[in-house]
């Protein structure tokens, strides 16, 4: 059955897609004939076009192409103008997270779950190293105890785990679901934040480098803190135009390296990139955060930090990336492990569907789940 669909909203959907015509007409050889007006695709057609091109299959069928907006407030910038047309990998990214939030503040409150007096504790006027001092407190995350660890990976790792057992649901994760085909663009955003009091949700890009996601968990928490949701794409050395962005990036940056420890430690008179490197190892952060406390400690130049951190940047790009490791290790740092120790808690007992579950966990067997289970100890 053939059915009549706008030229203009297929060729929305590709471009939104992020799909060359030539590319995509090798799935659909009709496609720039469809485009064109001059062919009519079927249902059956449609559906698939919509599947490939992650569109809703309704949208296709409407009299012109949606605004779509980010359902988020939304600081991402480029040269201080505002990033329009998000992707679907992104808007389905903050769907799939405000549905695991829905389901966990209905979990905490049943459980009888007390709010997080930390959200919303702060405001743009408090003062910033106070604040950092109060989230490093809360989390029990000293410099004193990240120096002691072996690597500032392990200290990241230590990181995301006390965030969640404070209350925080941190999920990392460098794809859509569990779509392994569908990677997120670091370069679109780093992170985001969703703000509730019983159920805070932080979202890190997990296809951006190790050393991004220190300073984006960083980042995102100081959100919490003010109590609000925000999508963010700041990094170490970014100089955001918005308030609410500066705020939380002085914040971080205080959080991760403190001023005041830092000029204790820092040697002007050694090689920039020898001390670099050591002060990296003694905060157990990356070199880019540490390049941008020099600079506030006005140890460099603002054009000398641009410098060393493009060729910084640069250096962390080219170094191997590390394979996917063991699944149901990855699965729960994609959720988190807060969250998912309460769904399969509460699937075991019969609260939540087995269908919703799988739904929210992003997988479909329930073999796959008994072994998360187990892997979690709840097995």
């Amino acid at each position: 059955m053939r059915v009549a669909v706008k030229p203009e909203l297929l060729h929305w959907a590709r471009q939104r897609a992020g799909f060359a015509l030539d590319v995509l007409a090798q799935r659909f050889p009709k496609l720039p004939a469809w485009e064109r007006g001059e062919a009519t695709p079927t249902f059956r057609q449609i559906e698939r076009f919509a599947k490939t091109t992650h569109t809703p299959v309704g949208y296709l069928f409407l009299q012109e192409p949606p605004i779509e907006r980010v359902p988020i407030p939304d600081f991402r910038t480029i040269g201080n103008e505002h990033i329009g047309h998000p992707s679907p990998d992104l808007l389905d990214t903050i769907y799939i997270c405000q549905q695991r939030q829905e389901w966990y503040r209905e979990f905490a409150r049943s459980e009888g779950e007390e709010p997080l007096q930390v959200v919303g504790s702060a405001n743009l006027k408090s003062d910033i190293e106070v604040t950092a001092a109060e989230i490093r407190t809360a989390l029990g995350f000293n410099v004193e105890e990240r120096r002691k660890t072996p690597t500032w990976t392990d200290a990241l790792r230590n990181f995301i785990a006390k965030a969640d057992v404070l209350g925080v649901l941190v999920m990392v994760s460098g794809v859509v679901g569990n779509n392994n085909y569908r990677k997120l663009d670091p370069e679109e955003f780093r992170g985001f934040t969703l703000s509730d009091d019983l159920a805070p949700l932080v979202f890190i890009n997990g296809a951006d480098t190790k050393a991004a996601q220190m300073f984006t968990l960083a980042h995102e928490l100081a959100h919490v803190w003010l109590g609000q949701s925000a999508l963010s794409d700041v990094g170490p050395a970014t100089s955001p135009s918005h308030d609410v962005e500066v705020w939380c990036n002085q914040v971080a940056a205080e959080l991760l390296v403190p001023l005041a420890v830092l000029r204790g430690e820092y040697r002007q008179s050694s090689n920039l990139r020898e001390e670099v490197d050591r002060l990296a190892r003694y905060f157990k952060v990356s070199t880019l955060v540490i390049l941008r406390r020099i600079r506030d400690a006005d140890g460099i130049t603002q054009s000398q930090l641009w410098e060393v951190y493009r060729e910084e940047m640069e250096r962390l790009r080219a170094m191997p990336k590390s394979s996917g490791g063991d699944f149901y290790l990855t699965q729960a740092a994609r959720v988190s492990k807060r969250f998912a120790r309460a769904l399969v808690v509460s699937t075991l007992e019969g609260r939540t569907l087995h269908r919703d579950a799988f739904h929210l966990l992003g997988f479909s067997k329930l073999a796959t789940f008994r072994d998360l289970g187990h892997s979690l100890g709840l097995i």
